[in-house]
């Protein structure tokens, strides 16, 4: 009896062959990468200084493109917002930062090093609201205000890139920034951390 059930269980057992797992998710080249394209669009967090806030920290998105070896240019846009409270108001900033780049950069290894510059504006948009002032009986202007503005900026950032696998890349960017606020200069900073992307 139990030499029909042994002899069974090996008719029915698959061969070892099929046992084995050809569709294995980390392989001997999982971790290489390759680096020939020109082109990498990146995106992230962002976090810094408002434009226009003398206080707070802003938090956000941003993405960018930039194209080129040795020397670069491109493009970046990030969206950021902060919150601060005083006593009468609530204020929320909400920056849209345009820029155009160009900077310097290196390749050692799966390292990228450089340096980039970034001129163009800030779109900054300030909503107000009085606290308790719905409760007071306020309405319109008295309870709340909005106003946008344009500020002409630049930005000054070290970035680096390391290479992950494949066409992806790990990379932080951050450093000084600068804005013209009521024809005055309103320093601050920058940083980002995210992903990008080398075809």
């Amino acid at each position: 009896m139990w030499r029909t059930a042994v002899l069974l269980a090996l008719c029915v057992a698959p061969p070892a062959s099929a046992l084995a797992d050809d569709g294995t998710l980390l392989g001997d080249d999982t971790w290489n990468y390759h680096s020939s394209g020109r082109v990498a669009v990146d995106g992230g967090l962002v976090v810094g200084f408002p434009a226009a806030l003398p206080t707070g920290l802003s938090t956000g998105a941003g993405a960018g493109v930039t194209v080129g070896d040795t020397l670069t240019w491109g493009a970046r846009a990030s969206w950021v917002t902060a919150t601060e409270s005083s006593l009468p108001w609530t204020v929320t900033h909400s920056d849209l930062r345009l820029r155009v780049t160009g900077g310097v950069q290196a390749a050692p290894g799966r390292g990228t090093i450089g340096l980039r510059l970034g001129l163009g504006g800030t779109l900054v948009h300030e909503s107000r609201v009085r606290n308790q002032g719905m409760r007071a009986g306020l309405s319109g202007s008295d309870l709340e205000t909005s106003a946008f503005a344009m500020l002409p900026a630049a930005d000054l950032d070290v970035v680096v890139a390391l290479h992950v696998a494949g066409p992806w890349l790990l990379m932080m960017s951050g450093g000084p920034s600068v804005d013209v606020l009521d024809s005055k200069l309103h320093g601050g900073w920058s940083a980002q951390l995210g992903v990008a992307w080398q075809p």
